[in-house]
């Protein structure tokens, strides 16, 4: 999905791989394989960034980490161990763990705030998109147990981390062009200040546990929607393509 960012010119993309296809995220009854091996996926991420530096001539202060579910929580430790090497952020299908669930909290205001985006679905299965306690279903497949905030509550925590204290103006996306097949339909959160890194939360009514765009997802995970791609999200807010100003 992300291959475009790269063929259009406007970006290196890089996709990692996570110890036996996950990550030791911060969530503290985690118990994935990354986190029982103890593996140090924060020098994993500053390691690939700074071999990318090298070979590629990427610019350190233009990196932006995109990653989904397991790798959305991911995510959100890199912005709390290390957001200076962040230029940008986006979360998809990912919740922000409650206080007494996360191993990496941090006091607000953010050291470095980093501009993020959060799309999530509303028929998510398995991480609700209201948040709560993780349901039966991932408890007993995934063996990850614990508390979240919602998706709202995730992206406001996230502005509020950025110094963005204003109430999010919200809209309908209206799609480009409607497809039949698609019952989902999109609803956009914009948390914006003055001076302050922006947060958007793209709520995606009657989407699972998917990524929106081309691709399909098993059928058990919900509904995947087609009226937005999550590349494009991320290239439209975050400004990758976006020559940087002077």
């Amino acid at each position: 999905m992300y291959d475009s960012l790269a063929e259009s010119g406007g970006a290196v993309v890089a996709y990692l791989d996570g110890y036996r296809g996950n990550w030791n995220d911060a969530r503290l009854e985690s118990v994935f394989p990354a986190r029982m091996a103890n593996v140090d996926d924060v020098a994993f991420a500053r390691g690939v960034v700074a071999g990318l530096v090298a070979s590629h001539d990427v610019d350190a202060g233009r990196v932006h980490v995109v990653r989904y579910s397991n790798g959305g929580q991911m995510v959100l430790r890199l912005l709390h161990e290390t957001p200076s090497m962040l230029a940008g952020a986006a979360i998809v299908a990912a919740t922000m763990p409650a206080p007494e669930s996360f191993l990496a909290l941090t006091p607000a205001p953010a050291p470095v705030p980093v501009p993020t985006l959060v799309v999530h679905g509303t028929h998510d299965p398995i991480v609700p998109y209201h948040g709560g306690r993780f349901p039966m279903l991932t408890r007993r497949v995934f063996r990850v147990d614990g508390l979240a905030l919602s998706a709202f509550e995730t992206a406001r925590y996230l502005a509020l981390r950025n110094g963005i204290t204003a109430k999010p103006v919200v809209t309908r996306l209206e799609p480009a062009q409607r497809r039949t097949h698609d019952r989902t339909w999109i609803e956009q959160s914009d948390f914006r200040q003055d001076g302050r890194p922006p947060v958007r939360l793209l709520t995606v009514h009657g989407g699972g546990h998917t990524v929106p765009g081309p691709g399909r997802a098993p059928f058990f995970i919900g509904r995947t929607a087609r009226s937005v791609s999550v590349a494009s999200a991320v290239a439209e807010h975050l400004g990758i393509g976006v020559a940087p100003r002077p």
